[in-house]
């Protein structure tokens, strides 16, 4: 079913706390209070990837399945792009969710005048750096014991000026 990208609503926040958490392990995933903090930041957006439901008769599915991920990232006014995080449901993944919410967000910090966009990873997740070097992102440098669980993070930046 092909998915939609639609801006966040106060209504998501549970689904999306729900969907974080199963995405990241303990001491990566966001408490209720962190990601609150993250989507009302200065400059930040919250983008859902939801099942276009407009192609199907049939729409039983519950809400929670209706949207296969998001992602949060934001603009500063100092023209630099951050990509918070980005989650995508399990069964959704392979699918071409994250590439969607990926390439939505870049498209939003292109019209914001962002140069450039950076983001953190784990070192040990593999699946994510993949994912980001299939998109253009290369890493610039490692912050020792970045997360709560004491695994560094990995730091990867993109240049989102066209050539």
């Amino acid at each position: 079913m092909p998915f939609i990208v639609r801006d966040f609503q106060p209504g998501d926040f549970d689904m999306l706390w729900r969907i974080d958490q199963d995405c990241f392990p303990p001491g990566i995933s966001y408490s209720r209070p962190e990601l609150r903090a993250y989507m009302r930041r200065r400059g930040s957006f919250t983008l859902l990837a939801a099942r276009d439901t407009t192609s199907n008769s049939s729409e039983s599915a519950a809400a929670d399945s209706s949207v296969g991920g998001f992602i949060v990232a934001e603009a500063d006014n100092r023209g630099s792009g951050h990509v918070i995080t980005i989650d995508v449901v399990k069964a959704d993944r392979r699918s071409g969710v994250g590439s969607l919410l990926l390439q939505a967000a870049e498209d939003r910090m292109r019209a914001a005048h962002c140069p450039k966009v950076e983001l953190e990873t784990a070192v040990d997740n593999v699946s994510a750096l993949s994912f980001y070097k299939r998109h253009g992102y290369s890493v610039v440098k490692i912050y020792p014991g970045y997360y709560s669980n004491g695994v560094d993070a990995l730091v990867l930046q993109k240049d989102l000026v066209r050539k």
